[in-house]
């Protein structure tokens, strides 16, 4: 897709796009003005997220720099928004990590499971250290600035067929994300793994075309997808992250200073957003188990090892095919890391 197609896609985009009650759109001219696009719905915590940066932006800047967000992919898909970005047909986009492996193979690592520590806050050592920085430093030569990974929760399974022990996998077929190394991930217990549009997820659960799927708690409730699901583990097997990216020349373009605002402002809102997406997923939890319809469980800790151990090294190895000698110097960076923090 050429620039100038990414651009009129884009512009269409912001034509259509409403103004959402309550966020920071500017009252008089900036000389700075950035579209932020993102997929998620406005009551949905990246999104409150954003609002709360675009705050404390527009007040650091002395309101010289005005964020513009436009939830529910109001710019376009996933793929229009991170080319946009690139191109500058938009300024940011807020997109999780499993939908730019094919712009950075290097990102995909997030999808290798049980990859971040259960604990908030060892996971949080190694998205703000050393190992985070290297991800969003990749970014440099794809066209695209990163400045910051939010956590946007932990994926579950799902399943209209038993999930009792890791045996039950076997000949299952489970949705997934356009990832190699999610699709390794099901084929090392046995299972299969489809890509399938996540718009058409609910219709392929309930008419048997596939048996499971994997998301959030939160992101289940809101699909619905416990209503044609009869077993849930609550795995947290997967860690969602999301990337904040830039488009490389209107960030370039601002003050230092500024851009200084900017990312403290993003990194100050992390621990809320992170907050919030819990409080999001327990509730879920919550409207589960009222809704009495999934045979609902939780792994326990020898569990989550041997699923680690049979899914880990295919999924692993599956990573560094797709992201080569870059993506090995970033998975050794991983281990040493979470060596260093002792998890």
């Amino acid at each position: 897709m050429t620039s100038r197609r990414i651009f009129l896609k884009v512009a269409g985009g912001l034509a259509a796009a409403t103004m959402i009650p309550g966020s920071p759109f500017a009252q008089g001219a900036a000389k700075y003005t950035a579209k932020i696009g993102h997929l998620e719905s406005p009551t949905q915590p990246r999104h409150r997220g954003l609002e709360k940066v675009a705050a404390i932006v527009r007040e650091g800047t002395k309101g010289e720099v005005e964020f513009q967000l436009f939830p529910n992919s109001q710019l376009g898909p996933a793929r229009q928004m991170i080319e946009g970005t690139q191109f500058g047909a938009m300024e940011c986009t807020v997109m999780p990590a499993a939908f730019l492996g094919g712009f950075n193979p290097v990102v995909s690592v997030f999808d290798i499971p049980f990859l971040l520590p259960d604990s908030a806050a060892k996971a949080n050592e190694l998205r703000t250290g050393a190992f985070g920085q290297a991800i969003l430093d990749s970014f440099k030569s794809r066209g695209l600035v990163a400045i910051a990974l939010w956590p946007n929760g932990r994926k579950s399974i799902t399943s209209n067929k038993d999930l009792t022990s890791i045996e039950s996998f076997q000949g299952q077929k489970f949705r997934v994300m356009d990832s190699k190394i999610l699709i390794d991930q099901f084929s090392a217990v046995g299972a299969s793994a489809l890509v399938i549009p996540f718009g058409e997820l609910y219709t392929a659960l309930q008419t048997g075309v596939i048996d499971g799927q994997e998301n959030p708690l939160d992101t289940i409730t809101t699909m619905k997808f416990h209503e044609v699901q009869k077993n849930l583990v609550v795995s947290n097997h997967g860690a969602m992250e999301d990337v904040v990216l830039f488009n490389p020349a209107w960030w370039n373009a601002l003050p230092e200073g500024h851009r200084k605002v900017i990312t403290d402002a993003f990194i100050q809102v992390r621990p809320e957003v992170e907050a919030m997406k819990q409080e999001a997923m327990s509730k879920a939890l919550e409207q589960i188990k009222a809704a009495g319809k999934v045979e609902l469980r939780t792994l326990t800790d020898a569990e989550r090892e041997a699923w680690r151990e049979k899914m880990g090294p295919s999924a692993e190895a599956a990573y560094l095919q797709r992201a080569g000698a870059e993506g090995k110097k970033v998975l050794d960076l991983y281990k040493s890391e979470l060596k260093r923090i002792g998890a």
